[in-house]
């Protein structure tokens, strides 16, 4: 069975972003004849970024771009729940649509699943030369502050429980999203902990992380209050 690969997009107010994004996607999977689709998963996005994925879908053709809008803003992990069902590859990546995650790095997150035929791969800041660029004092305390929590709290034998860019076996993802209560932030730190109870293998591509381009972070004081909500309820339940 040969591989194809969905690439699921959720996006609010990306449209700036977008067509750079889905741009560079297509330039490195066509570059390495890798089989594939990108689902965008826009939630209702008021600044008109639907109206862009549809001339996206115009220009590299409905095969590659697979356009799912939801009404509203609903949380990454439903959108990732809803991308799935539209999902026709055996693999899914995820990754954010804000340029924060280079499209450079889904080859490598191919070739180390190749290799170790992970169940899952994911980019992380924390190891080899992986980092963040653009991020101020704060933003990098508050991020090693989770991990290091994350790290003493859970021992998920990964180095970066928060990252959401990741490449996953469709079936593996499935039965991990079916499990998973958490919404936001946490929902990416709730799937590698549940893969770790599942016994599935875990593989690490060193990632740089960069800072949005354009528009706002999403990351407030409601998001750490969350953060730490869910933190300690998979401390208390895993």
């Amino acid at each position: 069975m040969s591989s194809k690969y969905s690439i699921l997009l959720p996006t609010y107010n990306e449209k700036e972003n977008l067509p750079i994004i889905v741009w560079m996607i297509v330039k490195y999977m066509t570059a390495n004849d890798y089989s594939f689709e990108i689902i965008i998963i826009d939630d209702g996005s008021p600044d008109g970024t639907l109206e862009v994925a549809k001339k996206l879908q115009k220009i590299y053709g409905e095969d590659i771009i697979v356009l799912r809008p939801r009404k509203e803003k609903l949380g990454l992990g439903t959108a990732y729940k809803h991308g799935i069902k539209h999902a026709t590859g055996n693999f899914i990546i995820i990754m954010d649509a804000d340029l924060s995650h280079h499209p450079k790095y889904i080859p490598q997150f191919i070739a180390k699943q190749q290799t170790d035929n992970a169940d899952i791969v994911t980019g992380t800041r924390y190891v080899g030369n992986g980092g963040v660029n653009g991020w101020d004092f704060r933003r990098k305390l508050i991020s090693c502050g989770a991990n290091f929590l994350t790290q003493f709290l859970l021992r998920p034998g990964v180095s970066d429980l928060t990252g959401s860019f990741r490449l996953y076996k469709k079936p593996v993802l499935e039965k991990l999203i079916q499990n998973c209560v958490s919404k936001g932030y946490v929902f990416q730190m709730e799937m590698i902990v549940r893969a770790r109870q599942n016994n599935y293998t875990i593989s690490e591509v060193p990632i740089a992380f960069v800072d949005r381009l354009y528009g706002e972070s999403k990351l407030g004081a409601s998001e750490i209050v969350q953060f730490v909500k869910g933190l300690l309820y998979l401390f208390a339940t895993t």
